[in-house]
């Protein structure tokens, strides 16, 4: 890989104009939705191979959204992309402002393994509709999706405006030596802080969709076994490699027993009794990573699963009650199917606890109580989440998808993520008379006065 040559020839491509016009936006929108048609059967079973994902997960969770995000951009782009008139003062009459969105111009995005097609197609819809070039860095880990992707873009477009750079470190660290105008990177809090300091040394602009512990409050006022059902399926997905998955539960005391009879109930419901035979349980992705989730289930009293398939690096889904904060499985994101249920008296205790954690990517709250809502999502700082739900909050276009602190910087989906690509230029149209005297030297006490009544 020549990352140099790359970025030379996108640039150049750039430069001559042709991503500029809307109706090549267009296009290329429309010829990545049928590209995404096309290979939706090798999708599904490189997501297999990669994650043992089951078909309709496959769909659900990665082909389905990323052409829901496609359609929604292509149906509003023209509309965004029009220059939109903003008023201005009047001491600046005769005139008025715009704003104008233009493409960054090359960039890079760079993705995990977790979900290796819907986090390359969303921002690549996101940056195509901004009118950029663009170049791919999908995650080693997946191989499968990895090649497929490849081979997927190199069929569709030309690699002066889209291409793919697969590899591990080595490329990931050439990519990163180079100058590009903007970019978007999905991955862990450690490897986002190596992106930052790389793209600090061009003054390129950065969006860091990152992680971390996502808490799930479950009060006393929540409707149990809904909740049970909806935490159960937000963090098992995928084997619970997913960035936005409820980490832990903090569940009010009276509510404990009664939410982990449930949790165990849908569990069991949707995965079985034994999951580890199960066709459509998905697995993790490396034998790394199978070590890491099996060493934090050492601590606390395993109400559920704990169950291991070394062979076929897989974890059952698991409830680990009696946990304390000081638990190695309570001091890292967990990224696995495995769920510590807390257990809480007080609110404002608790909230004293949350602020003091890193800022994390989603909180997700089962409540009855409005006073309650109001109190926790006022009172607490992260990306994003939902009230009596979990994950769904990331699959809409009609809402950004994004991080605070820790778990990151800028938002995505929908308009946010053409916004995201853009630059917002803003222009103040000036006419030629008349051409007041007063912002003009020599300055005097009088004119000063005049000033000052404009610019109250």
């Amino acid at each position: 890989m020549d990352a140099e040559k790359i970025v030379k020839l996108q640039r150049e491509y750039y430069r001559a104009g042709n991503t500029r016009p809307y109706s090549f936006r267009r296009k290329m929108l429309e010829t990545l939705e049928k590209m995404v048609k096309k290979y939706e059967s090798q999708i599904k079973k490189a997501l297999y191979e990669d994650l043992h994902k089951s078909s309709q997960e496959a769909y659900m969770t990665e082909i389905g959204l990323a052409l829901s995000e496609i359609s929604y951009v292509k149906k509003h782009l023209r509309v965004w992309m029009k220059e939109k008139r903003v008023p201005v003062p009047l001491v600046h009459f005769p005139a008025y402002g715009s704003v104008i969105h233009e493409p960054y111009g090359v960039v890079l995005i760079m993705t995990p393994w977790n979900y290796p097609f819907l986090l390359n197609l969303e921002p690549l819809c996101d940056a195509i509709a901004a009118g950029n070039c663009c170049v791919l860095k999908p995650s080693a880990y997946a191989p499968a999706s990895s090649h497929l992707l490849k081979k997927m873009i190199q069929e569709t477009f030309p690699p002066e405006y889209i291409t793919v750079v697969e590899g591990g470190r080595k490329e990931n660290c050439q990519l990163l030596e180079e100058r590009f105008d903007y970019i978007f990177f999905t991955g862990s809090p450690e490897v986002g802080k190596t992106v930052m300091e790389k793209a600090a040394a061009h003054l390129t602009p950065v969006t860091l969709e990152l992680g971390g512990k996502s808490p799930c409050i479950v009060d006393d006022t929540a409707n149990i076994k809904m909740a049970a059902k909806r935490i159960v399926f937000g963090k098992f997905i995928n084997c619970g490699q997913t960035c936005v998955a409820p980490d832990y539960v903090l569940v009010h005391k009276k509510k404990k027993e009664e939410l982990i009879k449930f949790l165990i109930y849908w569990t069991k419901d949707f995965w079985g009794e034994n999951p580890l035979e199960n066709p459509d349980y998905p697995k993790m992705i490396t034998e790394k990573h199978f070590q890491r989730v099996s060493g934090l289930m050492s601590e606390g009293r395993i109400r559920l699963g704990g169950e291991i398939d070394k062979g076929k690096i897989q974890i059952t889904p698991t409830i680990i009650d009696m946990v304390k904060w000081e638990y190695k499985i309570m001091g890292e994101e967990i990224f696995g199917p495995v769920l510590p249920v807390l257990e809480y008296e007080d609110t404002e205790e608790l909230l004293r606890i949350l602020e003091e954690k890193e800022k994390p990517l989603a909180l997700y709250l089962f409540t009855g109580s409005r006073k309650e809502k109001e109190k926790i999502l006022s009172g607490l700082s992260f990306g994003g989440g939902c009230v009596n739900d979990t994950l769904m909050h990331l699959a809409t276009p009609y809402m950004g998808f994004g991080g605070v602190g820790n778990s990151g910087m800028g938002v995505y989906h929908g308009k946010d993520g053409f916004e995201t690509f853009s630059h917002r230029k803003s222009i103040l149209h000036r006419g030629t008379f008349p051409d007041l005297s007063i912002r003009y030297p020599v300055y005097s006490e009088k004119k000063e006065k005049f000033i000052r009544k404009f610019l109250k």
